[in-house]
């Protein structure tokens, strides 16, 4: 059931693109449902794999699969509306491919990026990387800032001076949730790249 809320969200994702892409008012604002329920998916998986006592090492990597499916899809999606700049996205989607490729290592030695098996190994690691605080932390900044984004973009109808006023508004509070998620983003990556060093030890000394 877990994989298949992942796969639905993966889905979701793509209808949302659809919905923006449509430049309609309405369609906006299911686009900003979606995205707050997509978010909200990514913790429901999690839940029901512990729930029902599904969690596998296959079902962890599909997580992230799909959290790397849904934010590079959103990413890019704004990138291609001329709505973020481009070193946000490549900052994202480095960290991410760096990232995963240094799990991908661990995950050959037997470890897994969360649960008991983490391959977080320091405090600081564990914290930042692999416990749930850290991990519904980050899914609210997306939450927040993705949301907002589609709120600050989105088109009439009303009258168009009070829709810029509240829309100028929002420039400082979406700047905030965007530079905080990317930066978050990267603080999270910090400690599976320095972590990931014994892998190469290992290696070097089999």
């Amino acid at each position: 059931m877990a994989n298949w809320v992942t796969l639905m969200r993966m889905l979701l994702c793509f209808v949302v693109a659809w919905l923006l892409l449509a430049r309609s008012h309405d369609h906006y604002w299911w686009a900003f449902v979606l995205t707050v329920l997509i978010i909200w998916m990514d913790g429901l998986d999690g839940y029901l794999a512990r729930k029902f006592n599904e969690t596998s090492r296959f079902g962890a990597m599909f997580d992230i699969l799909g959290d790397r499916v849904v934010e590079q899809v959103y990413w890019l999606l704004f990138l291609a509306l001329n709505w973020v700049p481009l070193w946000m996205v490549m900052a994202v989607i480095v960290r991410g491919v760096l990232v995963d490729g240094f799990r991908a290592m661990g995950t050959e030695q037997g470890y897994t990026a969360f649960g008991k098996s983490s391959m977080m190994q320091s405090p600081v690691g564990i914290l930042l990387v692999s416990s749930r605080f850290s991990r519904w932390t980050y899914a609210a900044c997306k939450a927040v800032a993705f949301s907002l984004v589609i709120l600050l973009h989105m088109p009439g109808p009303g009258p168009s001076g009070i829709r810029e006023t509240w829309q100028h508004q929002l420039e400082w509070p979406v700047a905030i949730a965007l530079y905080g998620t990317v930066a978050f983003c990267l603080i999270r990556g910090l400690p599976v790249l320095i972590e990931s060093q014994r892998f190469f030890k290992t290696e070097t000394k089999a």
